[in-house]
């Protein structure tokens, strides 16, 4: 379904992620000890959320004819008082929808395969991989 490795730079921690085709960086902050050369893994992980909400609603809307025009998802992790994690998504759209189309979309983001996966979990596994 979807495949991703990663390998250090030797550079602190930046490493580089290759995603199916696509190459990117991943880094820590300078104040974690990072050079900043790429996103942190938190930035990765609403960066997928964001992607799977803008591309499944574009589907959506498209499939009813609907003109989002210019869509903007922006989202927002942050801890409780108990340390769970929250993720916020506000959702834009420069295209006049009306109150129906908006409550239809915000069902519809609730479902998104990533959202889903986010909200119910995955099963991980690792091993030590053979020499």
């Amino acid at each position: 379904m979807a495949k991703a490795s990663i390998v250090s730079t030797g550079v602190d921690y930046a490493h580089r992620i290759r995603a199916g085709h696509h190459e990117l960086v991943t880094d820590e902050p300078p104040a974690l000890g990072g050079q900043g050369t790429g996103p942190a893994p938190f930035d990765l992980y609403l960066a997928s959320l964001s992607a799977c909400t803008a591309i499944t609603l574009r589907m959506y809307a498209q499939r009813k004819g609907w003109d989002l025009g210019e869509f903007r998802a922006e989202l927002k992790l942050s801890a409780d008082d108990d340390g769970r994690m929250h993720i916020h998504r506000s959702l834009h759209s420069d295209q006049p929808l009306t109150d129906e189309q908006w409550q239809r979309l915000l069902e519809i983001v609730a479902n998104t395969p990533v959202t889903k996966v986010m909200r119910e979990g995955a099963v991980i596994t690792s091993e030590r991989a053979g020499e």
